[in-house]
């Protein structure tokens, strides 16, 4: 029987970050966890309830009271917030403009993290993020730094909200979104986004999804084989 292992996944915002994990969550039969859409589910709660990220005891107070899950509905990933279903609120551009400010701050860092490591402890889990690992699992089994331009980043981005009927963003509005969070998600104190010392990198500049999927699935499927022997034969 292979061993399981986990899995991070770590890049730039619009890198594909996410439709990696959920595949290889899918193919390995592992369980998904979107680390970002729970900084974006906290970005709603916050917003909603006009909480200052300045105010030290109001973002305390606040979450106390979220509590974030993962439910499989119709084969597709949903994010709830306090029970209810925030898949598609949380990934409007109202969101985006200010979830990295939101994770910026510790105390909501810290607290992400502490649900995060307690969803990997039984292993069989593929992450996506920021900090994946160099913060939430720094001894995972497999680390992947996806990357990719500028250009074309901004291309996969802008025909996402296309896709989903938003026609009134222009190239420039999403790129300055791109490169802002970048800038913000890189340059914070706690846990800035940075490529971890033992992660492999992946330009998928000029790789397809089915390409890129089949480089990740390679590597996860070494580290895989190479656990199961380590366990069995520990001499």
């Amino acid at each position: 029987m292979n061993e399981k292992i986990v899995i991070a996944i770590d890049g730039y915002a619009a890198c594909g970050k996410s439709t990696l994990a959920k595949d290889l969550a899918k193919s390995l039969k592992y369980a998904y966890v979107d680390s970002g859409a729970m900084y974006r589910a906290v970005t709603l709660y916050f917003l909603d309830n006009n909480v200052d990220i300045k105010d030290e005891t109001a973002v305390e107070l606040a979450l106390n009271n979220i509590k974030i899950h993962f439910e499989n509905i119709e084969g597709k990933n949903h994010t709830f917030l306090n029970d209810t279903d925030v898949e598609e609120e949380i990934r409007t551009m109202r969101i985006s403009d200010f979830v990295s400010p939101v994770s910026t701050v510790s105390a909501v860092r810290r607290a992400m993290v502490k649900q995060q490591q307690a969803m990997g402890e039984t292993k069989g889990v593929v992450m996506d993020g920021r900090d994946i690992g160099t913060v939430v699992f720094k001894n995972a089994e497999l680390k992947l730094f996806l990357t990719a331009s500028p250009k074309v980043r901004t291309e996969r981005r802008l025909a996402e909200w296309q896709n989903k009927g938003v026609t009134d963003l222009s190239f420039d509005d999403v790129q300055k979104n791109l490169l802002d969070r970048d800038h913000i998600d890189s340059t914070r104190e706690d846990s800035p986004l940075r490529q971890a010392e033992d992660a492999i990198v992946i330009d998928n500049s000029e790789l397809s999804p089915k390409q890129q999927m089949e480089r990740a699935l390679d590597l996860a499927t070494k580290q895989i084989e190479k656990k199961t022997l380590i366990d069995v034969n520990p001499s």
